[in-house]
């Protein structure tokens, strides 16, 4: 995922093909005016207690601020790109966070994030996720599988997931199968498309995993009515990814002031509400954004602190992107 101020960059020198459209939330019946564009601010510590959720099967709290690997974990062996992913991990870790989400088609995310854990002696503190990502056949899923826990220099994860709807019935029969083994906790299904969630909800109706892991966002917001209610009805944990829109939605508010209700929430910044927004659906355990910024990790674990949305909020929210 691209972190803010590489995709902000970009969006800089692509403006004309964003159509930004104004922010408008202060033109909301009732909506709450708009702050100040608040000054700069250094890099404060991360405070507080996370908020914890429960994984509906066994009834196990997880914090709600994870963290995946996309992109941001992608950077081989670069000495130098590895030296703020220690801190990002160092972070998150001292906030008492702990779900990670990778995957070995995520190039050498899952390579990087062994040795940085393993270096830091952080294992027993996390919750691994992975996947069974691009692969056919049960033998195939088994080879990928052994090959991610050597490249995460562990003997197990938490959660096994079959990615993106892939030859999902032997994919996700060989997460059960290992499951059974004691090599992984729970299975999941994923997608992060919004066009695939039908398919994604026949597949969570007919194999009832432990996890799904689906886009949303305050721009994409299809899981409230073909995801959400029926995890809750089976029991499903929610794992969100995509939560910034790959960047976007903070091309959308450049320049903005956050919303002087921010300060209700506990929020100063747009990544803030963006999580909080999130986070506001009852039905999501855990947001998984990705960052190789150690000021953005406390940035986003702040979001996992204090109060959430109210409707009104969640709707303001809305408007002021545009």
């Amino acid at each position: 995922m691209a972190s803010r101020r590489d995709f902000l960059t970009t969006a800089t020198l692509t403006a004309a093909g964003f159509a930004l459209a104004p922010l408008v939330a202060c033109s909301q019946e009732g909506a709450p005016p708009l702050a100040a564009p608040p000054a700069p601010h250094a890099d404060t510590p991360f405070s507080g207690t996370l908020l914890k959720r429960a994984i509906p099967v066994s009834g196990e709290q997880i914090p709600v601020i994870g963290m995946g690997t996309s992109g941001s974990f992608e950077v081989g062996r670069d000495a130098a790109a590895r030296t703020p992913l220690r801190e990002v991990l160092r972070r998150f870790t001292a906030a008492g966070a702990t779900v990670i989400d990778t995957a070995p088609t995520y190039s050498s995310a899952e390579d990087v994030l062994g040795d940085l854990v393993a270096d830091a002696g952080l294992r027993p503190k996390l919750f691994l996720a992975t996947k069974l990502s691009g692969v056919s056949g049960r033998d195939e899923g088994l080879a990928q599988f052994n090959d991610s826990l050597r490249r995460l220099q562990t003997d197990k994860v938490e959660l096994l997931q079959a990615h993106n709807l892939r030859d999902t019935q032997t994919q996700f029969a060989l997460a059960r199968e290992l499951q059974q083994q004691g090599k992984v906790r729970y299975t999941g299904l994923t997608h992060y498309r919004e066009e695939a969630q039908a398919e994604l909800a026949d597949e969570m109706r007919r194999l009832k995993p432990d996890f799904v892991q689906i886009n949303y966002s305050p721009v994409s917001r299809g899981a409230e009515t073909a995801i959400f209610p029926l995890a809750r009805e089976l029991g499903i944990a929610v794992m969100v990814n995509r939560a910034f829109e790959d960047g976007r939605l903070f091309a959308q508010v450049k320049g903005k002031p956050v919303p002087a209700w921010a300060s209700e929430v506990g929020a100063d910044s747009w990544g803030q509400l963006f999580l909080k927004f999130v986070l506001s659906e009852p039905a999501v355990t855990v947001v998984i954004p990705a960052t190789s910024k150690p000021h953005h990790q406390t940035d986003n674990l702040k979001a996992g602190t204090g109060a959430l949305l109210d409707e009104k909020q969640r709707a303001a929210l809305v408007a002021a992107i545009g």
